[in-house]
């Protein structure tokens, strides 16, 4: 085992998500997002296909899309409380749009290119965690409506938000959550 990397076991080991709610400014600026999206890149993709790409919302985005969020919430009927919720979603320093672009292909499926894109959202959360930011992976509305992410973000039609990834500073620590029960959760076939 002469490739082992400590210093990476323990952080995989100790890695946890920071809620947004907590995050504050400053966010990482165009050079360093540039760099947290080339090790995010570095994901498992069969047939090279890069079944993804980018939408960075920096602050003056956001800012705009708060009040329309709000106001979509709300034309579907959710009440206020949920409107704002989803409007405050908004005010992390940074958010990515990772989006799920999948490409045809007759050797890879297209259920397996999603499973890239979720390792690029992991790995974008993880190289903003070992960068020193706080950062987390959601969904949320912008993500579970496609209307909405095409009308505001430009996705196309064939296109998903796999996940908004947050980020920014740091502010509280949070306790560890509880983690699975991988007894319960493991099945060894000899």
């Amino acid at each position: 085992m002469d490739h082992r990397n400590d210093a990476a076991l323990q952080f995989l080991a100790s890695r946890r998500s920071h809620p947004p709610k907590l995050l504050t400014g400053p966010g990482p600026d165009q050079a360093q997002l540039t760099q947290l999206l080339t090790l995010s890149a570095r994901a498992p993709d069969h047939g090279k296909l890069e079944p993804w790409r980018f939408i960075i919302l920096g602050r003056q985005t956001l800012d705009a899309l708060a009040p329309a969020l709000q106001a979509a919430v709300l034309a579907e009927g959710q009440d206020q409380a949920a409107a704002e919720k989803a409007a405050l979603a908004m005010a992390s320093p940074v958010i990515v749009a990772v989006v799920f672009s999948p490409v045809n292909s007759p050797k890879v499926p297209t259920w397996e290119q999603m499973l890239s894109v979720g390792a690029v959202c992991l790995g974008l959360v993880n190289a903003a965690l070992a960068s020193g930011w706080g950062a987390a992976w959601l969904s949320g509305y912008v993500a579970l409506n496609h209307d909405f992410a095409q009308a505001h973000l430009g996705i196309a039609d064939h296109e998903r938000v796999a996940g908004m990834i947050h980020i920014g500073t740091r502010g509280a620590a949070m306790p560890d959550r509880p983690r699975p029960d991988i007894a319960a959760k493991t099945r060894w076939l000899p």
